[in-house]
């Protein structure tokens, strides 16, 4: 299900933003920036912070998480049902390693758990401008000014 190139925007981004739904059925919008790739068909991200994403998971599996990268505006949305590995299990155990490698054993510390979600649904993203007839190139130049003019003033 996850191409290649979603597993390199996954590792390139690290953030992505995943919508859940709220029990009173209101969205949920919320940045995580701790995305791993488990595998082909999964994804996963360190529950540090989440305490409303857990609990939507827990009452309504189903989210849909958006990677874009911001400077080529191109990225991927996926969905499908997570799921909540809690600490002290076998497989939180087994995931753990995965985030002590990327971030350091002192941010596993922090980890209260780790959301897999089970990627049935995935396809690409791009920014309007490509219609216009936009070159990835360009729109890279033209973003990175943008930013770097932001940190200088």
């Amino acid at each position: 299900m996850l191409t290649d190139d979603m597993k390199r925007i996954v590792a390139e981004q690290k953030l992505g933003y995943v919508a859940s739904v709220c029990a009173d059925g209101s969205p949920n919008l919320s940045p995580k920036g701790t995305f791993l790739v488990r595998d082909n068909d999964h994804l996963m991200f360190a529950e540090i912070r989440s305490p409303n994403t857990r609990a939507n998971i827990q009452n309504n599996p189903l989210v849909e998480i958006n990677f874009v990268d911001l400077f080529s505006r191109k990225g991927f949305r996926c969905k499908g049902p997570a799921r909540f590995v809690e600490e002290g299990t076998d497989e939180f155990t087994a995931l753990l390693p995965s985030f002590i490698d990327g971030w350091g054993e002192e941010f596993a510390t922090l980890i209260n758990g780790i959301v897999v979600i089970s990627v049935e649904a995935a396809g690409p993203l791009s920014s309007p401008a490509y219609d216009i007839g936009a070159e990835e190139g360009a729109l890279r130049q033209q973003w990175l000014a943008y930013f770097t003019k932001l940190q200088e003033s």
